[in-house]
């Protein structure tokens, strides 16, 4: 008998999205009570307006640095510089486009300096084996102050009407910018589940050393992670610099490694590594943006809004957590029995 119930075939798991997603649709439905418009969409001169196609737009860069950070965290690291690398694509934006370079070349050069540091980070981290949190500290101090030395610590106004599209243009009526995020992260998910590529990056995660003896070229895999995590940085630098038409070298991509491995952990990428989840990423990053709309939206004060914003992360996570799951699961048993 034990035998044979050995030889059943394991319940399928809980899909790690399953919180996340309730958590997004709780909030927005706690925001369509408290104001009604919330949910309006307007469609003015052909295009669509309104609250929920702003949190499009403004998470479209949380979007994109966290899906860089989702193959990081996923072979076992972290990257806390992709804040001053946002602030870094953005001042080169605004220094190559105030000397009258054109649009082409600025966007490249842009996600370049993303790549590059990207692949600072990846050299310091998967072959000169430094921990990933010392290797990321320094690019995210010394990143800082280069996006300073960039703008000579100012504040660069830009005005380039096609820059300015990226961000804030539309497209049959719909922003541009979250179309091209989303594209991103198809093509991602694309390339990663539809080849062996995304189960390599799982195995460095799951076991650097077992993967290694495998055959896999680990470092190899890990400092690549780092590469696309910096390229994610830098798109999203553009977006930040063409979103608020100027290059910050001080205010610009500040805490959003945070929000990114937020959004990361609670979409139910395993912070350890060895597991990721493209659309629970995605699923995370509007979570953490309509909370922080909500927030502007009651007049919460700025000093007061992270808590109410770690209490919904840890609520998310524990919520993920097995054990927690098996005690809830538990007492529906209970009451069911009773």
């Amino acid at each position: 008998m034990k035998l044979a119930e050995s030889s059943r075939p394991a319940p399928r798991p809980r899909s790690v999205v399953l919180w996340p997603l309730a958590g997004l649709c709780l909030l927005v439905l706690l925001n369509a009570v408290i104001n009604p418009a919330f949910l309006k969409i307007t469609l003015l001169d052909g295009h669509l307006y309104g609250v929920p196609v702003d949190i499009l737009v403004q998470g479209s860069r949380t979007l994109l640095v966290a899906l860089g950070m989702t193959l990081v965290i996923a072979t076992g690291g972290v990257d806390l510089s992709v804040g001053s690398v946002v602030a870094i694509a953005g001042g080169v934006c605004a220094v190559l486009l105030q000397s009258g370079h054109g649009l082409g070349l600025t966007l490249t050069l842009a996600v370049l300096a993303g790549m590059a540091a990207g692949t600072v980070n990846g050299i310091l981290v998967a072959r000169l084996g430094l921990q990933p949190i010392v290797a990321t500290l320094i690019l995210m101090v010394a990143g800082r102050g280069v996006a300073q030395l960039l703008v000579d610590g100012q504040v660069i106004i830009i005005t380039s009407a096609p820059f300015e599209y990226l961000a804030n243009g539309f497209l049959a009526g719909l922003p541009v910018a979250p179309l091209w995020v989303g594209a991103c992260y198809v093509a991602t998910h694309l390339i990663l589940r539809h080849s062996a590529l995304g189960l390599f990056v799982e195995a460095v995660g799951d076991n650097e050393r077992a993967s290694r003896f495998a055959g896999l070229a680990a470092s190899r895999i890990k400092a690549l992670a780092y590469v696309f995590c910096g390229t994610c940085a830098g798109l999203a630098g553009i977006l930040t610099a063409a979103n608020i038409r100027a290059a910050d070298a001080y205010r610009a991509g500040e805490n959003m490694e945070l929000d990114a491995i937020f959004a990361v952990v609670v979409g139910g990428t395993a912070l350890s590594g060895g597991r990721f989840v493209i659309l629970g990423t995605a699923v995370g990053a509007l979570l953490i943006q309509t909370l922080t709309t909500t927030m502007y939206n009651l007049g919460v004060p700025p000093a007061i809004a992270p808590v109410p914003k770690a209490a919904l992360i840890i609520g998310v996570a524990l919520l993920q957590s097995d054990r927690v799951s098996r005690w809830i699961t538990g007492l529906l048993r209970q009451r069911g029995d009773t």
